[in-house]
Order: C-alpha cells, then structure tokens, then sequence
C-alpha cells in the first residue's frame, strides 16, 4: 500500500477519535512518526479540508467533513430505499427526469434518478455533480445548510456557466432566504440554458435537511406546465419522502 496514505489516513482517523485539538508533537508520539512527516501531513489535511488548525495556534483538530462524507455514504443507502416511492409517484405526475441529491462541499451529487419517458428529456448520470448555486437540488440543499457558507455575506462573483447564473454571492444570499421562505427552488436555466428544475428538501427523522428532490426537463415543457403547479407536486414528493425516512429510522430503531 502507498505508505503517505496509510500514514495520512492513520493520523485522519486519530485526529476523528480524540475528544479535542492536539499538537504536531503529541499526534507524532502516538502515531510513533516524525514531528516533521506529521506536520506535512496535517498541512495537507488542512488543504484538503479534512482538519482545522485550531485558531491557527498549531492544534488540529478533525473537520466535519468526516463527518460529511459518512453521513453521505449512509445517504446513498438509507434514501434511495426510502425516497424510491416518492420519487416513482413524482415521475408519474410530472412525465419528468426526477432526481434525489445531496451536498458534497459545494456541489451537489445525485445519488438517485428516475429518466422521464419524453423523447427530449434532462441529461444526467448517478454519481454526476454539479454547482450547488446553479441547480435546483442545490439550492435547497444550501439554503437549508446549517453551517451558511460566510461568503455569502460579502460580495463574490460566481461563475457564470450560463447567461441566467446568478451573478455573485450577493445575489445567491437572496435566493436561498426565497427558497427557505417558499420552501422549494427552481432553476431557470442556470447550469444549462436550455433546462429548468424545481426541488424541495427531503426531512431526516431529526427534521434536519438531509437530501433534496426535485425535477428537471426542457425549459419549454416546465413554462408550458406551469412552475407553480409542478412546484406544488415536487413539494408533495419531498413530503412523502420524509415521512417514509422517518418509518424507516423509526422502524430501525424499534427493531433495536
């Protein structure tokens, strides 16, 4: 095996099981390394965003990407099951590509899809990411974020992937408080000119956003349908999917 990996992921999984921030010395003592191999793997922990050097006063400490990452691992498990009934539900009423993401930094990952029977239809693959800020699974999924992203509160220009993309951080900022106030986001053509979407959040059984649905289909066929009235049926999805994550945990947790 690659020997900085192993050492770099033995330091990662001490750093996740301590109860508070460590020094370069003491993580060197009990992982018997160098002071310096230890340093040089801390400072591409902290690169990567996997470890935080607390206050800057050379004490470490895991990040909640770990955290991210695992959660999304048991994501990819728990709601497809869960969300398949909704998501096969919401297929049937819109005739459109259905999708279930969750947020990975700052893009969105789809961890399930239903493809819309229409000849012209949303392109997508399981596993594909896109800008969080562009799409409408994604916008959910930051606005209902728990830990707001600090760039938007200053002005910050965003790439522009197509003429309608929002601008800048400024902008982004206002759109997540209409999503969180609506409760679904729709996405006029700003990752791909030519396709809109509309999402909702999906519920864990603590009511935390755990994961989004949502539609996506040509941009004529979403204006002609209406985004009021499909919005209304993606809302209704994300609700039955909730409620079937929540007598699922609940389930699990009688079975224990």
């Amino acid at each position: 095996m690659n020997n900085t990996l192993v050492k770099g992921l033995r330091l990662l999984e001490l750093l996740a099981e301590r109860d508070g921030p460590a020094g370069v010395g003491e993580l060197a003592r009990e992982l018997d390394m160098g002071a310096s191999n230890v340093h040089r793997l801390l400072q591409a922990l902290v690169e990567l965003g996997y470890a935080v050097n607390d206050g800057g006063r050379g004490q470490y400490r895991a990040s909640l990407k770990i955290w991210e990452l695992g959660a999304h691992a048991l994501h990819k498990l728990d709601f497809r099951e869960a969300t398949a009934p909704a998501m096969r539900w919401l297929l049937a009423e819109t005739n459109e590509t259905v999708h279930l993401s969750v947020l990975s930094g700052d893009e969105v990952v789809y961890i399930d899809k239903l493809d819309s029977p229409e000849p012209v239809r949303a392109y997508s693959t399981i596993g594909g990411r896109a800008p969080a800020y562009c799409v409408a699974t994604g916008k959910v999924l930051l606005a209902w974020r728990e830990q707001r992203p600090t760039a938007l509160l200053t002005v910050h220009k965003l790439h522009q992937h197509s003429p309608a993309t929002l601008p800048d951080t400024a902008a982004l900022a206002l759109e997540l408080a209409r999503v969180r106030q609506q409760g679904y986001a729709v996405n006029r053509g700003e990752w791909r000119t030519s396709v809109w979407g509309i999402a909702a959040p999906v519920l864990s059984a603590g009511g935390h956003v755990a994961a989004a649905v949502g539609i996506s289909g040509p941009a004529s066929r979403i204006r002609s349908h209406g985004v009021r009235r499909l919005s209304q049926l993606v809302v209704e999805a994300a609700r039955q999917a909730s409620e079937q994550l929540a007598r699922g945990s609940g389930a699990a947790a009688s079975v224990a």
